[in-house]
């Protein structure tokens, strides 16, 4: 019986919840999607084949049990889907809105690949967990027994709150380090209101607090304590810092005034949607009204920081990517959503210099592909006397984010880093070259995706908790 009301896929076509009109939603920072009525829920998780071999669930990093949920979704079994969706992810709402579903679960559905539209898999879980949440069902953490050990995280993303969350359910004590004065790391100030609206991320904040989780704000390791301080504190470290460096271009007239990065751009509008005071925004320098802007990159983090521009009134947002749409990193799904919001994207074409002492416009050179490199992508190659200049007042820098020199910054030569600056940690462990220090999320793999740091959050507190039980650590006490 309860297989008969799936298999929809044939007689029921994909339908995503309503997205408000561009027009509308360029004016403000909320979220663009409209949570799905009930029955609209359970007949879109319907859909679902049901296969024998998952391949949703294969290609989300979480493994998250996606047939599962959707059949109970189907059924109108909505805390047991909960249950299913929460036992493998510590942040579903999260993911639901987040996650570049067309590339990882959506993208590899098999009614997809016959033709039929994928399931709408990210925008049931994130009515399965609002449900959740309206319903009372997400409750704060309370472990059977608490323990004595104690771990310090530092670093309050999306790595270091699943890693949280699941040594508190252990009965771990757990103390969150971070220099921002909210934690949430990206999810507060990285990513903008109309993806991620705050109230999400500050629920499941105030939820792991109510749980017995600490958090220490403001709190900058090295300069208001020391990594070796931390250490003495705990019976084991997780370091999840994330990656924050931007990267930078090396052309002429780069250092003009009006050139700014992604992450200083980005987090002053969330400051600014938090209410608080941000002399940068009104100074007009991280504000795009009335300006020309011009966005170089072509990954999430441009595609955030374009939509931002159109909300915040700038005269025109172009979006400048060295290669074509088809090899653009970024989501499909998120450059339309751009597109309609009127952003012109300019594909193969790359910044050769800047004019102005306060820019005034960047020097533009064409590109075209060439022979593929040994990742078998095709090589941008320079169209020689194509160079045109674009006006611009507001340049913004979304180029990709690279590893702070932790061991120099906190004082820890014995911290193994690779040659790309990021933590050097077993891959099924997460140990460092450090004993009793673990690390997870972008500082180890580098600029990532939300669902891989809270798979390595999740991951390094599970190691964590073995650690903790070592008879010849526990023998050592």
């Amino acid at each position: 019986m309860a297989q008969e009301r799936m298999l929809k896929f044939v007689t029921v076509a994909k339908e995503m919840p309503q997205k408000r009109p561009a027009d509308l939603r360029r004016q403000d920072f909320h979220e663009i999607y409209a949570e799905y009525a009930d029955q609209k829920a359970r007949e879109q998780a319907a859909r679902c084949s049901q296969c024998g071999v998952p391949y949703c669930q294969t290609h989300c990093p979480l493994h998250n049990n996606i047939p599962d949920w959707l059949r109970l979704t189907a059924e109108g079994r909505l805390q047991e889907a909960y249950e299913v969706s929460q036992a493998t992810n510590t942040f579903p709402e999260i993911c639901g809105r987040i996650c570049p579903q067309d590339r990882l679960c959506e993208g590899n559905c098999v009614i997809e690949q016959s033709g039929h539209g994928t399931v709408t898999i990210g925008s049931v879980e994130k009515y399965i967990t609002d449900t959740a949440w309206q319903e009372g069902w997400v409750r704060p953490i309370a472990p059977a027994a608490e323990r004595p050990e104690s771990v310090g995280i530092i670093g309050a993303g999306p790595g270091g709150l699943a890693a949280a969350d699941m040594l508190r359910r252990a009965g771990v004590q757990v103390t969150v380090y971070d220099r921002y004065d909210r934690a949430g790391g990206l999810l507060t100030y990285g990513i903008p209101g109309f993806k991620l609206e705050k109230p999400v991320v500050m629920r499941r904040i105030a939820q792991l607090e109510a749980g017995g989780v600490q958090f220490r704000l403001n709190c900058d390791v090295g300069t208001d304590i020391s990594f070796d301080a931390i250490r003495g504190q705990h019976d084991a470290v997780l370091i999840a810092t994330g990656v924050y460096r931007s990267r930078d271009l090396r052309a002429p007239g780069s250092g003009a005034r009006g050139i700014v990065r992604a992450i200083d751009y980005l987090t002053a509008s969330n400051r600014k949607g938090f209410g608080d005071e941000v002399p940068e925004f009104e100074s007009g320098e991280l504000d795009a009204r009335g300006k020309r802007v011009v966005v170089i990159g072509g990954g999430d983090t441009a595609m955030d920081c374009v939509r931002t521009a159109v909300r915040q009134g700038a005269r025109s947002v172009k979006c400048l990517y060295r290669r074509d749409r088809a090899n653009m990193p970024g989501s499909q799904r998120e450059v339309q959503n751009a597109e309609e919001e009127g952003v012109d994207f300019v594909w193969l074409s790359a910044p050769k210099g800047f004019t102005g002492d306060a820019v005034e416009g960047v020097i533009v050179e064409r590109m075209r592909l060439g022979a593929p490199d040994a990742t078998g992508r095709q090589v941008p190659e320079v169209i020689e006397g194509s160079d045109y200049t674009e006006g611009a007042d507001l340049v913004i820098k979304a180029l990709g984010f690279e590893p702070e020199d932790l061991p120099a910054l906190w004082g820890v030569p014995e911290l193994e880093v690779t040659r790309w600056g990021t933590i050097k940690a077993d891959f099924r462990t997460h140990a460092t070259s450090i004993p009793g220090v673990f690390a997870a999320g972008d500082i180890v793999r580098g600029a990532s995706l939300v669902v891989w740091a809270i798979r390595d959050g999740r991951e390094a507190a599970e190691a964590i908790l073995d650690y903790l039980a070592q008879p010849a650590r526990v023998a050592a006490e």
